[in-house]
């Protein structure tokens, strides 16, 4: 694997450097320019479980940073992330470098290099679309992270058709740390018919050489997804399996998301969602090893007022195979420019 990584390194960089001698012609009338980036997520919650009752007003993250663009085809991003702590029993927040890379752009070729958005579920995040409220099923459930360290490179084959390989360090933008642990990922996104979008997507994490034992293996992820989006609504299916989750043999999980969106006026939209996910059961287990299998099932109204501002009203019931189902009622809200 060591020389599959160096192949790919090497081929990362030289499509980088072919990509800015070929650029540096005719940009001349192009005049530099840039914008910060902020998004705040917020919420009141009323959550449910076993009579109990829980309310919380929270700011759970935070989004800060800046865009630049160099030229037509160069710019780049640095995007920090403030987010809540009160999961790790802290009421703190820490903050993450979420974005700090440099992008090239033409019309068949885009490059990323740095601490760089996953495509993972890039295209499954755009259609739910409702990140502040919950986030998108590989990363709520951990099947990977947003952002990690590397480079990745998505080619235009064909008008409807693109591919991307990406080359990370396996980690994400929490954990940066220099080991023998990497990240190949390949997908393949199809655009047939107006509207219908699909996407299959690989990726193999390979255990550290540092930290091997019988219990450790390499990891790999498969998805498949379907979506619609039109002027009706959007709509989307998708499918994700992950063996060996954490380099942990037999550790394998996966689950099926649906959700769509349906607009009913001018700035309000009513949507929908339904996970499942199940993990395997090890040994003389009569339960999965992921505490967090189950079903979800949400439904809200989403109201855009103004430009940049998000407000949901929304109800979500988690049913749990080895704990409580909670019911959460939430009011969230989205700000942004």
């Amino acid at each position: 694997m060591s020389k599959v990584y160096s192949i790919l390194i090497s081929l990362f960089t030289v499509i980088f450097m072919s990509a800015a001698q070929i650029t540096e012609q005719g940009n001349s009338t192009f005049s530099p320019s840039g914008k910060p980036i902020v998004t705040v997520f917020s919420d009141f919650s009323n959550a449910n479980s076993n009579g109990k009752s829980k309310n919380a007003f929270e700011v759970s993250r935070a989004y800060f940073g800046y865009g630049y663009n160099f030229s037509r085809d160069f710019s780049g991003k640095i995007l920090f992330s403030f987010e809540d702590n009160a999961g790790l029993g802290s009421t703190a927040y820490s903050m993450y470098l979420k974005n700090a890379y440099i992008e090239y752009v033409n019309s068949i070729l885009k490059i990323d290099f740095g601490m760089v958005d996953e495509n993972m579920f890039d295209l499954q995040k755009s259609f739910w679309g409702k990140r502040y409220i919950y986030k998108s099923f590989q990363n709520q459930y951990g099947f990977g992270l947003s952002a990690d360290l590397g480079a990745k490179v998505q080619v235009q084959i064909l008008p409807q058709m693109s591919f991307d390989i990406s080359l990370l360090n396996g980690e994400g933008y929490r954990k940066v740390q220099e080991d023998s642990t990497m990240l190949l990922a390949i997908g393949l996104t199809a655009n047939p018919i107006k509207n219908l979008f699909l996407r299959i997507y690989f990726d193999y994490l390979n255990k550290s050489n540092t930290a091997v034992t019988t219990n450790t293996a390499n990891q790999q992820s498969f998805n498949f997804f379907c979506g619609y989006r039109g002027k009706i609504g959007s709509l989307g299916a998708e499918f994700n399996l992950q063996q060996n989750h954490a380099n942990l043999l037999k550790h394998d999980f996966g689950g099926i998301s649906l959700y769509g969106t349906i607009p009913v006026g001018r700035n309000l939209s009513v949507f929908a969602r339904f996970d499942d996910l199940m993990s395997e059961k090890i040994g003389t287990a009569t339960s999965g090893w992921n505490s967090t299998d189950g079903q979800v099932y949400m439904a809200g109204i989403e109201l855009a007022p103004v430009k940049g501002v998000l407000v949901s009203p929304n109800i979500r019931y988690s049913y749990f195979t080895t704990k409580s189902s909670i019911t959460t009622l939430s009011l969230n809200i989205r700000m942004g420019f």
